[in-house]
């Protein structure tokens, strides 16, 4: 039994011996003392976002698919690109597809205040059909937006106003166009 007690009594010296020498180690390599590394990657300037959009009634389906992202060069500037998908059709009478893409460009004067500038290049596939005849259009269709909308977070609600807009040529019905645009 006396052998046993001094056999467990060493352990315990020696547990705390190990203790003690392992707290003064561990003080010495903390990160605190290290140089910190550079972690800004492009990725984290990254933002994605974009667009849905789903109506569909009485023989008429409208579906849009438009992602995109942008890099914030920092809090004030951003530029990005985006793809846009628009499949709409209005049974016995209309179908259309458009397929193209933007550059954006946003500057944030204040947190609140985001303006952006967009360049968007479409192509443009339409049928109208009447009671004699099928007419198809095909045709590239450029805008040149200017926005300005308010910004909370990640969400700004705004109008954008297209430059270039041609009443007669244009995809368009009009040149002032709401907007809901999200980045994450």
């Amino acid at each position: 039994i006396a052998m046993k007690k001094n056999t467990v009594k060493g352990g315990q010296n020696l547990l705390s011996l190990l203790l003690l020498l392992c707290f003064p180690i561990s003080g010495f390599s903390q990160e605190a003392n290290l140089p910190k590394a550079k972690t800004d990657s492009f990725w984290d300037n990254v933002q994605f976002g974009g667009g849905l959009g789903l109506a569909i009634g009485n023989d008429f389906t409208d579906i849009t698919v438009a992602p995109s992202a942008i890099y914030n060069f920092n809090e004030h500037f951003a530029l990005g690109t985006g793809l846009q998908y628009s499949r709409l059709k209005q049974k016995n009478f209309y179908d259309s597809n458009v397929v193209g893409g933007t550059l954006i460009g946003l500057f944030n004067p204040i947190e609140e205040i985001q303006l952006s500038l967009e360049l968007e290049q479409v192509h443009v596939n339409t049928t109208y059909t009447d009671l004699y005849d099928n007419v198809k259009r095909s045709f590239w269709n450029t805008g040149l937006y200017v926005g300005g909308g308010y910004r909370a977070d990640n969400v700004t609600i705004g109008a954008r106003f297209n430059l270039l807009f041609d009443k007669d040529k244009d995809l368009y019905g009009d040149a002032l166009m709401p907007f809901i645009r999200v980045y994450f």
